[in-house]
């Protein structure tokens, strides 16, 4: 499955006067970038051309954030710049990157710039075809894993920029990039709490390859259409009552009321009965509270990796109990999968928010959105 998202717009841009002594300009003559819906990242440029990057949510209660300076190549030589003061500086337009997560690639992809990924640790969880017919024909290495990515690989590589995921500070891996004079950049598109949130990253990665019109104009085209989506769902006639998640050896795992996850049931006009809830990741209950509240639900969606109803009663036979078992409404993504097996939803849903939001809309209010043809979501067999 190709992404095509690509459907250009203007975009408010300004570009500003280089200053004459070519050091970084006041704050008078700064452009913040507008950021409507993400709250982990923020962007300026300078009237120098700099654009400066400010993490604040490189993982969930990140004690310091990070500040990243991106000059244009032309001026590397002539802007002076106190590096001490940032975590990265990086020359852009980037040449070639290192990303680190499955969610990275859709957005390498809508931009164009696909063709500039030169390595990706477990490469096996990419789904993109696009990219899966890039890694066969060896143009994208592969590194390993996250956690101990292939350092000596990725120096050989001499990427321009590492883009790094990471659930906290201690990598050693990274250090030892840094240590080699290859930027490494956090992203922590993972933490957003909300669909339009993590999408809107897209806009973190632009400047490095100064696309930052086409970034602007692809999220507008996506939130536009999420939003819209949104509101169709307020037309249903009924708010059904869902449920989602499923048993790990004895705790059930299901999202949290103020998680990306429980964010989708909302806009899609349904009823969620853990939505009260201030979690923002998972929550963790015993089977006898799930049934509690959740066993006369109308449907049920994401039941962990199960992928069919006999699967499902072989596991636990308290899951036959559930109403949406016995009437045959429960939906998975875990049935659509790359090449490789990776799932697609980790992929390209937090890129497409949109597409997410019309399969819900089209299994809890079949009757707004009949043609639609279910993307991530299908039903258990």
């Amino acid at each position: 499955m190709r992404i095509a998202v690509i459907l250009p717009v203007l975009l408010f841009f300004i570009s500003c006067k280089e200053e004459k002594n070519n050091s970084l300009p006041v704050v008078s003559n700064t452009i913040s970038y507008t950021i409507d819906y993400s709250k982990g990242f923020s962007i300026e440029k300078k009237a120098s051309g700099i654009i400066l990057i400010n993490l604040t949510s490189p993982w969930p209660n990140a004690k310091s954030e990070f500040k990243y300076a991106l000059v244009p190549k032309d001026k590397m030589a002539s802007i002076k710049l106190n590096k001490d003061e940032y975590n990265a500086v990086v020359a852009v337009p980037i040449k070639n990157i290192v990303v680190t997560s499955t969610t990275h690639i859709p957005t390498l992809e809508a931009l164009g710039v696909i063709d500039k990924l030169v390595g990706f640790p477990d490469t096996k969880y990419i789904s993109s075809k696009e990219t899966r017919s890039r890694i066969d024909k060896g143009l994208i290495k592969e590194l390993g894993n996250n956690e101990s990515i292939n350092t000596e690989m990725v120096i050989e590589l001499n990427p321009d920029v590492v883009i790094g995921f990471s659930i906290n500070s201690q990598n050693k891996a990274y250090e030892t990039l840094q240590r080699s004079n290859i930027p490494v950049v956090y992203n922590g598109d993972w933490t957003e709490e909300t669909p339009l949130g993590k999408a809107e990253w897209i806009k973190f990665f632009a400047p490095f390859f100064q696309k930052e019109k086409m970034a602007d104009s692809i999220f507008k085209e996506i939130a536009n259409s999420y939003n819209a989506t949104k509101a169709l769902a307020k037309k249903g006639e009924k708010r059904p009552s869902v449920l989602s998640g499923a048993l790990y050896k004895d705790v059930w795992y299901l999202p949290g009321g103020n998680s990306w996850a429980a964010k989708f049931l909302e806009d899609a006009n349904t009823h969620y009965p853990w939505s009260e809830s201030e979690q923002t990741g998972s929550l963790n209950l015993s089977i006898e509270s799930v049934l509690a509240k959740g066993q006369d639900t109308d449907f049920w969606i994401s039941p962990s990796q199960f992928t069919s109803y006999e699967e499902m009663k072989k596991a636990n036979v308290h899951y036959l109990q559930f109403e949406a078992y016995k009437n045959k409404n429960i939906y998975t993504f875990a049935n659509t999968k790359g090449a490789t097996g990776g799932l697609l939803y980790y992929e390209l849903a937090p890129n497409r928010p949109d597409l997410v939001l019309k399969d819900l809309i089209h299994i809890f209010h079949p009757m707004l959105l009949p043609d639609h043809k279910l993307f991530f979501f299908k039903p258990l067999y």
